[in-house]
């Protein structure tokens, strides 16, 4: 099957086309260190088989964490422990990205001592304000995300990749109902898209043309007046030109995850890969790998997503999160789906400070 065979993204050589998409795991210590548990829970994915994983979105920077156990990385005092989790996925025979980001909107302020901030100033859902982004806190983060990028390949980190999805800054930089600026970050396709461009060029500036740096982007929003496949199709070209190695496709923010047609939560095997249309597109206009994430459950989807060519590799993470060896038991011809139910149990333990884990699954350890 092809979704087993060696692949490269890069210069990087992989073992299979499956790939863990970055997901909150909420177990860094309360300093935005790795912890043992976070070591823990990747280095079993890695031994499970998935041929990439990419660590859940880390902060670039003090003001862009979205909460207290989210992972960071602007300061070399993070460096040790993320060394000793890059050996262990090593030795596990793994490869793995640093997902880099910024929270934006999604920020929290009690956490960080400061207000969140965004393209454009307004009130978030919890009712509190989130300011403006200026042109120096523009160049600030910038250079955030440039110096973490460094400090991931100091880790031994096999690559990053610049998260560009989920509502989060770069993602609402993007988005044309979170981004009304009247300045050259805001109004067209193009503009919006200008922080991305600048900072995957300070990326490339300052690891190299060779270091495998990918951009995880949205499908849409959909809000009405989300992005169509016309100026996605144009932003992934854009990507290509300034160097990324790979674009990941995704979808949604937190709000408007039951908007996305053939939601995620649905397991009927023809809602997997809810973003095919978007992907298809996209693939018309880069030559560069295509990660396809969104509600695969099934190894025979994965497998026509690939010979269908609408993308090259398959994302999953609920799947993962219940099953760490889906991988390695599909391999062994045992084909059935995922047991993942997509109830969100493993969203909820995050969000309540617990850490990522399938409540599923720990009941029926528990019960052995």
């Amino acid at each position: 099957m092809k979704v087993f065979q060696p692949a490269h993204l890069g210069a990087m050589a992989l073992a299979n086309c499956f790939v863990r998409s970055a997901t909150a795991e909420g177990l860094a210590s309360g300093t935005g260190r790795c912890s043992p548990q976070l070591i823990g829970l990747l280095a079993e994915l890695a031994r499970g088989g998935v041929g990439l994983i990419i660590t859940g979105r880390t902060a670039v920077s003090p003001e862009g964490r979205e909460d207290a156990r989210q992972l960071c990385l602007w300061h070399e005092d993070h460096l040790p422990a993320l060394l000793e989790l890059t050996q262990r996925i090593r030795d596990e025979g793994g490869k793995m990205l640093m997902q880099l980001g910024h929270a934006g909107f999604f920020a929290d302020a009690a956490t960080n001592g400061a207000a969140a901030f965004g393209p454009t100033a307004g009130r978030r859902q919890n009712g509190s304000f989130c300011r403006e982004m200026t042109r120096v806190d523009i160049r600030k983060t910038t250079d955030a995300f440039a110096r973490a990028a460094l400090l991931a390949r100091e880790a031994g980190f096999d690559g990053v990749q610049i998260d560009a999805a989920r509502g989060r800054l770069m993602s609402a930089f993007l988005a044309k109902h979170a981004n009304r600026r009247r300045d050259e970050y805001g109004g067209t396709a193009e503009n919006r898209a200008r922080f991305l461009l600048e900072v995957l060029d300070a990326v490339r500036r300052a690891v190299g043309r060779d270091y495998p740096a990918a951009v995880k982007i949205d499908a849409g929003d959909f809000p009405p007046e989300g992005p169509g496949t016309e100026d996605l199709s144009g932003i992934a070209a854009r990507l290509e030109a300034f160097g990324a190695t790979a674009v990941e496709l995704t979808g949604g923010t937190d709000p408007s995850i039951a908007r996305i047609p053939a939601c995620p939560d649905d397991t009927r095997p023809e809602s997997e890969g809810c973003f095919r249309r978007e992907a298809q597109a996209i693939k018309k206009a880069i030559a560069l790998p295509l990660i396809l994430n969104g509600g695969c459950r099934a190894l025979e989807s994965a497998e026509r997503f690939l010979e269908e060519k609408i993308c090259d590799f398959v994302a999953l993470s609920r799947p993962l999160i219940c099953e760490p060896d889906l991988i390695h038991r599909w391999q062994k011809k045992d084909r059935a789906p995922s047991r993942c139910r997509s109830d969100n149990q493993c969203c909820r333990t995050v969000r309540a400070g617990k850490g990522l884990y399938c409540l599923t699954r720990r009941r029926e350890n528990q019960s052995e």
